[in-house]
């Protein structure tokens, strides 16, 4: 059965690796049936920086409030990294902070420890991309 696939390239270089790896993910997804959408990070203009957290609320620059409605509309998310000093380049960091908010991905509910799940349904692949070798990853 044909799936709703997001594929978000989160290298902020324009060519690169990990670019090339989404670009041939939604290839053969799109090869097998699924309607594929392909966001670039690199692409992306916005600001990072999630300021003092949730309060006061930041407006969502166009292309952050267009990856909500791409996951928001997604059965299946894809995301293509790159590993740098063993984290996510900054910037996707700054997409995720700045996307993935209460109301959005998650809701506090009054008296209840954990927040609501609001994003469920959903399967998730992260593909990372590192230049050294697996002995050293896993020190």
């Amino acid at each position: 059965m044909p799936k709703r696939i997001l594929v978000l390239d989160g290298h902020p270089g324009p060519d690169s690796l990990c670019g090339a790896l989404a670009v041939s993910y939604v290839q053969g997804a799109a090869g097998a049936g699924h309607d594929v959408t392909l966001l670039r990070l690199s692409d992306m203009t916005f600001d990072p920086d999630m300021g003092a957290g949730y309060e006061p609320k930041k407006v969502l620059e166009p292309c952050l409030a267009e990856v909500q409605d791409k996951i928001a509309w997604c059965e299946h998310l894809v995301i293509v990294h790159p590993m740098w000093w063993g984290l996510m380049p900054a910037k996707l960091k700054g997409l995720i902070d700045r996307v993935l908010l209460p109301g959005f991905a998650f809701s506090y509910k009054s008296g209840q420890m954990l927040p609501e799940k609001l994003l469920q349904g959903r399967t998730a692949e992260v593909l990372v991309t590192a230049d050294s070798p697996r002995w050293y990853l896993y020190l």
